[in-house]
């Protein structure tokens, strides 16, 4: 249906205001965005389905997953029914999309192990995908990587769609290089994946800007000292209290000083924002991108930097 672009005129003669209003027919609204989730029964999946059913522009189109197979996603999450089943077949709830030959995007909360083959039935027919299973391995990701790139099929990998941490990210970057001294402290409600992906991100980081850091008791060997990430002496400590929102503080200090970086997320709902934007922005691209900060800022701007993976996006006009 066209949309109808109005505007208001003002005709003055001598000094009376005729207003006029002239409208014309301008383009098509473009159709929505179908997305399917592939993890939908996780919290983070039901998450994204409310965040998805209220954003612009998209709408849940298939929800996968081994738990609650059969109910309405809908009725799931607490809203009204989607008419919408959870399937554990990726494959069938993907083909019954494609047919409508709509703008698809996958959006995969599954397992390390699985990334690969989801991408892969995704591409074959037609879809995008946004990734974001933390713990994915560099190799998976350089292997997606040739694989969209041979495919021309966008793929978004995103270690973190929280836009918070992606900012403390890198300010640390940017911290790295006026100090020498820096340590990770991150706070969880249960020791899952310690140390967390966060914090091997923010180490993985700041190991590639060429700088050694603790010099003073890089080689110590006492436990209460923390974990060395990397090469580079950075450490971390994982604090474990029932109770503790999901925090992530990189400390620095130089002569005379202490600069904190602290972010918090206390709801999943912190992810949902990141994920949204990854939704829109993946549809345009004929690659893969590996972290959402690329969207974030300007080219310029970025000093991020990922060894071994591909992150440069060719945008499709």
């Amino acid at each position: 249906m066209a949309a109808l672009n109005c505007r208001s005129l003002f005709h003055f003669r001598f000094k009376e205001a005729r207003p006029t209003i002239r409208c014309s027919a301008g383009q098509p609204s473009p159709p929505n965005i179908k997305v399917v989730i592939n993890g939908a029964a996780k919290e983070i999946g039901r998450a994204a389905a409310v965040a998805v059913t209220k954003a612009r522009g998209m709408e849940v189109a298939g929800a996968v997953d081994t738990l609650f197979v059969g109910e309405d996603i809908g009725k799931v999450c607490d809203m009204d029914p989607l008419e919408i089943p959870i399937i554990n077949d990726l494959t069938m709830v993907l083909g019954s999309i494609s047919q409508s030959k709509e703008t698809g995007v996958v959006v995969d909360f599954t397992d390390p192990s699985m990334v690969y083959d989801n991408v892969k039935q995704a591409t074959a027919f037609g879809m995008k995908s946004v990734v974001y299973v933390p713990r994915i391995n560099l190799e998976t990701v350089t292997a997606l990587s040739t694989f969209c790139d041979k495919a021309s099929m966008g793929c978004l990998v995103a270690p973190t769609l929280s836009i918070g941490s992606i900012l403390l990210q890198q300010a640390a970057i940017t911290a790295s290089f006026h100090y020498n001294n820096v340590e990770i402290v991150e706070s969880r409600s249960n020791s899952q994946d310690l140390p967390s992906a966060d914090a091997f991100q923010i180490a993985r980081n700041l190991s590639n800007l060429g700088q050694i850091y603790n010099r003073e008791d890089i080689t110590t060997d006492v436990v209460a000292r923390g974990q060395v990430l990397g090469e580079d002496g950075v450490r971390v400590h994982s604090m474990v209290l029932p109770g503790l929102p999901s925090g992530t503080t990189v400390y620095f200090s130089g002569p005379g000083e202490v600069y904190t970086i602290k972010h918090d997320i206390t709801d999943v709902q912190a992810l949902m924002p990141g994920l949204i934007l990854a939704i829109r922005k993946v549809v345009r691209l004929k690659n893969l991108v590996y972290g959402l900060e690329k969207f974030l800022f300007k080219s310029s701007d970025l000093i991020w930097i990922h060894p071994g993976v591909l992150t440069v996006s060719t945008f499709r006009e």
